[in-house]
């Protein structure tokens, strides 16, 4: 059983930059990030292999949120900059023992708890 401990939310204007941590008990195949607003279903974010050779974004994303691993630290990160009031949700750390839809939800059997990102406009 691996435990997935998130951080680093909190109250950003859009336009502003957060950093998301994730800290993993123990090793996962891949570990990606999901969000949920408010009224809608959980969205991929980002995903990475535990090596971190091989990232993946989703398009509302890509080129404005950074995902990297500390293998080290067994840390997963998500830098998010030029944040938008539409990047308003909950984001959960996931992880998955195998799989290869990195996209979808249901190939992680690992979840946080979650940590809250509000961009006010």
């Amino acid at each position: 059983q691996v435990q997935l401990v998130e951080s680093g939310g909190g109250l950003v204007q859009a336009g502003g930059s957060l950093r998301l941590s994730c800290a993993a008990s123990g090793r996962t195949f891949t570990m990606a990030w999901f969000r949920q607003a408010p009224g809608k279903e959980r969205e991929f974010v980002s995903a990475s292999t535990w090596s971190g050779g091989t990232t993946f974004y989703s398009d509302s994303v890509k080129g404005r949120f950074t995902i990297s691993k500390d293998n080290a630290k067994s840390t997963l990160y998500l830098q998010m900059n030029n944040l938008k009031s539409e990047d308003t949700a909950v984001y959960y750390c996931a992880g998955s023992s195998g799989g290869v839809r990195v996209r979808s939800a249901n190939e992680y059997n690992y979840w946080g708890q979650g940590t809250q990102v509000t961009v006010s406009s």
